[in-house]
């Protein structure tokens, strides 16, 4: 007989977080179809013991947009829905869901706060990184310190200290914070 493992769940309007905690998981299979039944097999432990699921999501989801990662501790699938719009519920079934199922509270955020916390969060998937210039060091500075005696991390506290500067300079009213900022 298999055991379920402890699954947690949370989503977006275009996608659904799914994970597995299973420490140390071997012999890893995992089934996506379009019509949304999720399938997951694996064992763990000294004593091989097999784990399951068998969910039947609530409503069709794209495979081929569909991607998992298995680590050490968890089996991570970021499952695409083929709809964009946001799911009552992870399962087909109405009523209470299974004792193992939960929410995942660290990746949950409200159909609400989806549109304000855009970048808030860790999501970066819609985000072009190459706007960020404005704190880089470019090639010339990189060159120019290798040239003056290989002084790179100088010119790169160099060029995000002007870029703090340039911003409190903009508006006074807001502190200037130090390069220490919480402990970081």
């Amino acid at each position: 007989m298999s055991r379920h493992p402890t699954t947690k769940w949370a989503q977006r309007s275009d996608k659904v977080y799914i994970t597995m905690e299973l420490p140390d998981a071997k012999d890893v299979k995992l089934t996506l179809e379009p019509e949304g039944r999720f399938y997951f097999s694996a064992t763990s432990g000294t004593a091989n013991i097999r784990y399951e699921l068998d969910l039947e999501l609530f409503d069709r989801v794209n495979v081929d947009e569909s991607k998992a990662a298995v680590g050490s501790r968890t089996i991570c699938y970021l499952v695409k829905k083929a709809e964009k719009k946001w799911w009552s519920r992870l399962l087909k079934q109405a009523g209470k869901p299974p004792v193992y199922l939960k929410v995942d509270w660290d990746k949950w955020i409200d159909e609400d706060d989806e549109k304000e916390n855009k970048f808030g969060g860790m999501d970066f998937d819609d985000m072009d990184f190459s706007a960020l210039k404005e704190n880089a060091v470019d090639d010339a500075d990189m060159e120019e310190a290798k040239a003056e005696g290989g002084k790179v991390e100088a010119a790169q506290a160099a060029s995000t200290n002007e870029a703090i500067n340039r911003r409190h300079d903009e508006n006074s009213a807001v502190p200037q914070l130090g390069v220490d900022c919480c402990g970081l």
